[in-house]
């Protein structure tokens, strides 16, 4: 599904234009991405939990040339999927 439409489903259900729509969907990432950005938690009850995970610095292998190479430390988004989201989609 693209985000167009994500929008289209959104004005539908909730009975709105798509113009709006799109600013509701963008509001809403948005205020997640700066919350786990911030390093903080945005958990919805039955859908699932944003997060970050930091990774710490480590060694890797270059798949062309199996040369080792250093990887860097990194912070990466993390979801994990709630236990209503989990039942919806294995039904």
């Amino acid at each position: 599904m693209t985000k167009a439409e994500l929008v289209d489903l959104i004005a539908k259900r909730a009975k709105l234009n798509k113009v709006k729509s799109e600013v509701v969907l963008n509001a809403i990432t948005a205020t997640i991405v700066n919350a786990v950005k911030k390093g903080g938690v945005v958990r919805l009850v039955g859908f699932g939990t944003f997060d970050a995970i930091k990774r710490s610095a480590r060694k890797g292998r270059n798949p062309r040339t199996g040369q080792e190479i250093r990887i860097k430390a990194s912070t990466a988004p993390r979801f994990r999927a709630g236990k209503s989201l989990k039942g919806a989609v294995n039904k």
